[in-house]
């Protein structure tokens, strides 16, 4: 599928953050993968349609992961974190994404 079958806000609204870690950037180096947070309801021919969109890139695979969220103490209280969703892109070979375009 691509991404004119989509709806165009919808695209917009999948990927909510990269996932910028040492584990995330040694899965960068040595897989050629990037790891996204996406929207709960996400589905993998969606993400893979908002990363080629938003990115120009070619995506071979997505893999998804759900984590559920902790149970922490907030002073007397127990609270939890929110349930996070995470989207495995994998790149076509010499296709990347570079997040510090910007950085000065």
């Amino acid at each position: 599928m691509s991404a004119t079958q989509f709806n165009q806000e919808r695209l917009l609204q999948i990927l909510l953050a990269p996932l910028i870690s040492e584990k995330a950037t040694m899965l960068a180096e040595r897989s050629n993968q990037i790891i996204f947070v996406v929207a709960p309801d996400a589905t993998k021919p969606e993400i893979k349609a908002a990363v080629e969109m938003l990115f120009k890139v070619r995506v071979t695979g997505v893999q998804v992961a759900n984590a559920k969220g902790k149970s922490k103490r907030f002073g007397r209280t127990m609270g939890r974190r929110s349930d996070v969703r995470k989207a495995f892109i994998s790149l076509e070979a010499g296709q990347e994404i570079n997040f510090a375009e910007g950085v000065a």
